[in-house]
């Protein structure tokens, strides 16, 4: 990531993010290469660790782990023992979307598991700067995502506590769904209320190489991809890096 990126994510546990110098502007780091998180929700869950080291190999940077419980969502995939099971298959930073409500009483064991990022929802419960404390307390990188149907001002009181705002281009709970168009104004809205604050954007649902463009140019910095990396041809790499030719 950018000198933009790298500095987000060296703030210190549980205070609130410093702002970038008033010089750094958006435009100093559109340089930067994609951050590439592909989602395991989309891969074979009977060889999950081969699968995480595929994608490692692959050029993955980030792997995503899409939390569901059934109620939240309409869904259930895994808890903090899958985690556990796969975080000796990477290095790579985990990269763990909480689609779970509540999710406070959840989050030291997914950090003891061995999650990176630790990702709830604005909709998930009351107290969302609470949360983000908590998560940034365990050492662990803050982020909050937001729903298709939420106003993007729901995150605006607690990004001074965030690491990562994640876009929702698709009604969370399945994968395989088309990208929600409205979601590029949405980022873009989200960019503006960040600033100058050093917090990536990432976005989840229905990205493949031919929106990855206009998703970055709208202001993301990351990519969750799922069916446009497992439902490829070729092989994960060649996935990978379409998607990323495909961001330029």
């Amino acid at each position: 990531p950018s000198s933009r990126a790298k500095s987000a994510w060296n703030a210190t546990p549980g205070q609130p993010i410093a702002r970038a110098a008033p010089g750094m502007l958006r435009a100093g780091a559109m340089a930067k290469q994609v951050i590439i998180s592909p989602s395991i929700l989309a891969s074979d869950f009977a060889r999950l660790g081969e699968e995480v080291t595929a994608l490692d190999k692959g050029g993955a940077d980030w792997i995503h782990v899409d939390v569901m419980d059934g109620h939240f969502v309409p869904n259930i995939t895994m808890g903090p023992n899958v985690v556990a099971a796969i975080r000796p298959y990477t290095a790579k930073p985990l990269d763990v979307h909480l689609m779970i409500a509540p999710a406070d009483p959840y989050l030291e064991a997914f950090a003891k598991a061995g999650a990176d990022h630790l990702i709830v929802h604005a909709e998930a419960g009351p107290h969302l700067h609470r949360s983000l404390q908590a998560i940034r307390a365990l050492g662990k990188k803050a982020g909050v995502a937001l729903n298709p149907a939420t106003p993007v001002e729901a995150v605006g009181p607690a990004l001074d506590y965030a690491d990562l705002v994640l876009v929702m281009s698709v009604s969370p709970g399945f994968g395989g769904q088309s990208f929600l168009p409205a979601s590029l104004e949405r980022i873009a809205a989200v960019r503006k209320m960040i600033g100058r604050r050093d917090i990536l954007i990432e976005v989840d649902g229905g990205i493949g190489p031919a929106n990855a463009a206009a998703i970055l140019a709208a202001g993301a910095d990351a990519l969750v991809a799922g069916s446009s990396i497992f439902g490829a041809k070729g092989g994960y790499a060649a996935a990978i890096a379409a998607l990323r030719k495909g961001a330029k």
